[in-house]
């Protein structure tokens, strides 16, 4: 099992170097405003929601539904209220 330090690692550098520089500034601020305060079942559910594609999660951040399996309510509503 991976420690929580090392997944928010992770998670953090996975937010940051998405491919474009949008999203890296989008995923960045969101995941630096809530990381620390995030159980390790949760970070797993935000690794997991990290590895989505950026045009789903982007679509999502617009319009507050999800073209993917990922149903980890917690995260999906932690970022559909997040505002830059």
């Amino acid at each position: 099992m991976i420690n929580n330090n090392s997944l928010i690692n992770k998670i953090i550098y996975t937010a940051n170097y998405r491919g474009t520089k949008e999203m890296d500034i989008l995923l960045g601020k969101f995941v630096n405003k809530y990381v620390q305060n995030l159980n390790n079942k949760d970070l797993i559910e935000l690794y997991n929601f990290l590895k989505l594609e950026d045009e789903i999660i982007y679509k999502f951040y617009l319009t507050g539904k999800i073209e993917s399996d990922f149903k980890s309510e917690k995260i999906l509503n932690l970022f559909k209220n997040f505002k830059l």
